[in-house]
């Protein structure tokens, strides 16, 4: 069903808005500023949205098609709105390309590191990634938390399918591991 949708443009942006959305939803969630020691700063922020992007991009990986197009289209479209976050931060039209770029970069790093530690269950060693890049710390006893909440993260959005990402959106266990889901 969703790959016929997909196949049309106004759908298709529309889809990977709402998917976008959702994404950024979770990544707003104040549990992760306050019981798991993410910085409530820029960075912070961008630093949760990134997990969580990465964490369905993973996920997206493991689908047949359309998800590859689907994960091209998110990535374009959470550049796009870093894009905008950058121009609102001030900062001007000679400077975006090389922040884009330095962000790309930031990106993909994570996104290996997260993910050969989700795939190796080394939930120390994504803890250690986690401390060093969203906690900016050298301390992974300090994101162990975040570790675990990412762990649950990409166990939850596993048993999700291509139809259940796009239609519902990604689900997202709560944070602080109470009961219910976000996002």
């Amino acid at each position: 069903m969703i790959a016929g949708l997909f196949r049309r443009a106004d759908t298709r942006r529309r889809t990977i808005r709402t998917l976008h959305g959702r994404i950024s939803d979770a990544a707003r969630n104040p549990v992760l500023y306050g019981a798991l020691g993410v910085p409530d700063t820029v960075e912070g922020r961008f630093e949760a949205l990134c997990l969580h992007v990465i964490l369905v991009l993973r996920r997206l990986g493991q689908l047949p098609p359309p998800a590859g197009d689907v994960a091209q289209d998110l990535v374009d479209a959470v550049f796009l709105q870093l894009d905008a976050s950058l121009r609102e931060l001030g900062i001007g039209d000679m400077g975006i390309p090389k922040r884009i770029k330095k962000l790309g970069a930031s990106f993909y790093a994570r996104a290996g590191a997260y993910g050969s530690a989700l795939d190796a269950d080394d939930i120390a060693a994504l803890a250690a990634a986690l401390a060093r890049n969203v906690l900016d710390r050298d301390a992974p006893e300090a994101a162990e938390g975040l570790a675990r909440y990412a762990r649950a993260c990409a166990a939850a959005l596993a048993e999700q399918d291509l139809d259940a990402l796009l239609g519902q959106g990604p689900r997202f266990p709560q944070p602080d591991g109470t009961a219910g889901a976000i996002g």
